[in-house]
């Protein structure tokens, strides 16, 4: 009977715990989206274990922006979109809303391109395929409530653990692997440049910065879950970072180890098949049709949060389409126009794919500037401003990606300045 009420003393403590984890575990998974398992198979393939130093440093990066997301969310009750706003006036926050539309478009359609190709590889073609999962999306975010929608996000998230089954079955070189993530090597290359930039980009998001700070405000959290949501924070961001790093390893100690090339993760799925068996394969193909759906319905309701909460309009997952029409007109907008851009043949998908990755660290630039200012308003925040340490790490976290950013433009621009 003791025993009976320790454990129900002990259950009810955790109650709290459950109901505000979610939004950083949610956020950070769905950074492994298709664009990202794809460029993390580019990674691993075309350069075996030499970019996984990146996901160690961008480990700490991700974990310090997606805290400030949530700390200035959970104490001013308002998102990122409403803050720039009201600081930095229309003008800027019309721009912001632009580029970001336009970024998170090509994000969008690389998710649908990952439904495709995942589901391609058991003979399902795209024309069926897209159609049924934008259909299926919409249905799912506008007809359930904002508990269940997060149940559902929460379970998805597991499911990368076919990543990490997929790794462990082809039995790669782990002493190498440790071994590259903390020492660095850089190639002067186009192709070097522009998939590091493809795994910042995928790693430490726009579109997430401002989904986060967004979904503590719509999940009706205060500064009093701070602690909570910090480890939220920082365990969501472990567990996306070692997904990678998974996928990174996979492909690193099969197609690379073969001298296999790709394009997308369609063909890491196909190619590691003979190399390491059917199991593997499917294993690989289940995370990709996972992360797919999951960035399909996460990056098109980001996008909603963000233009209708910069202009003052009611948005979020707790109204219904009746209460919030624009919200959901939008979402639904963003659902056909990225399914489009995969279905119709003249729209080139891989170079969307990774490139829409690529352009997303260079977005990041202006995103980190009004981060940092808003995130040091003492006004605004009060206690609850930026450290030292914090503005450490985003200070070198802007230094680190401007430098990549200025690298992979010129390289753009001069495709022949830098050697293979």
């Amino acid at each position: 009977m003791r025993l009976f009420k320790l454990i129900r003393r002990r259950l009810l403590l955790f109650l709290p715990v459950l109901f505000i984890i979610g939004p950083g575990i949610i956020s950070g998974s769905a950074d492994n989206d298709a664009g990202g398992i794809t460029s993390y198979s580019i990674a691993g393939a075309s350069f075996g274990y030499s970019l996984l130093w990146v996901l160690f440093l961008t480990t700490f990066s991700l974990a310090i922006t997606q805290e400030i997301g949530a700390r200035m969310g959970l104490v001013t009750g308002k998102g990122l979109a409403s803050l720039i706003r009201e600081k930095f006036g229309i003008r800027w926050t019309t721009f912001v809303m632009a580029v970001l539309f336009i970024a998170n478009m090509g994000t969008i359609a690389a998710e649908f391109a990952g439904i495709a190709a995942s589901l391609e590889i058991f003979n399902i073609p795209r024309i069926l395929s897209i159609p049924i999962a934008v259909i299926l999306i919409f249905l799912l975010v506008t007809k359930g409530s904002f508990k269940r929608l997060e149940r559902i996000f929460l379970l998805i998230s597991f499911f990368y653990v076919a990543y990490a089954l997929s790794a462990i079955i082809i039995h790669p070189n782990w002493g190498l692997a440790v071994k590259s993530l903390v020492m660095p090597t850089f190639k002067f290359s186009n192709l070097y440049i522009l998939t590091l930039m493809a795994v910042i980009g995928t790693t430490i998001t726009p579109w997430g910065q401002f989904f986060i700070q967004d979904y503590v405000v719509d999940k009706k959290l205060t500064k009093g879950d701070l602690k909570i949501e910090r480890g939220d924070v920082f365990f969501g961001t472990l567990l996306t970072n070692l997904i990678a790093f998974f996928i990174i390893v996979a492909t690193a100690g099969t197609l690379f180890a073969n001298h296999i090339n790709i394009d997308n993760a369609k063909d890491a799925a196909l190619a590691l098949k003979p190399l390491a068996g059917d199991f593997a394969t499917l294993l690989f193909s289940f995370g990709l049709l996972n992360a797919s759906l999951f960035g399909a319905a996460l990056v098109p309701i980001s996008t909603s949060y963000v233009i209708t909460e910069a202009f003052g309009i009611e948005s979020g997952l707790n109204f219904k389409f009746k209460q919030a029409p624009q919200f959901y007109l939008l979402f639904a907008i963003t659902l056909i126009l990225g399914g489009l851009m995969v279905i119709l043949p003249f729209f080139p998908l891989i170079t969307i794919l990774v490139v829409s990755q690529a352009l997303n660290a260079v977005l990041l630039l202006p995103i980190f500037v009004f981060i940092y200012i808003l995130s040091n308003d003492k006004k605004l925040l009060k206690e609850y401003a930026n450290n030292k340490l914090i503005n450490t790490v985003l200070i070198v976290t802007f230094i680190a990606v401007t430098i990549a950013s200025i690298l992979y433009v010129y390289s753009l621009i001069f495709p022949n300045g830098l050697k293979f």
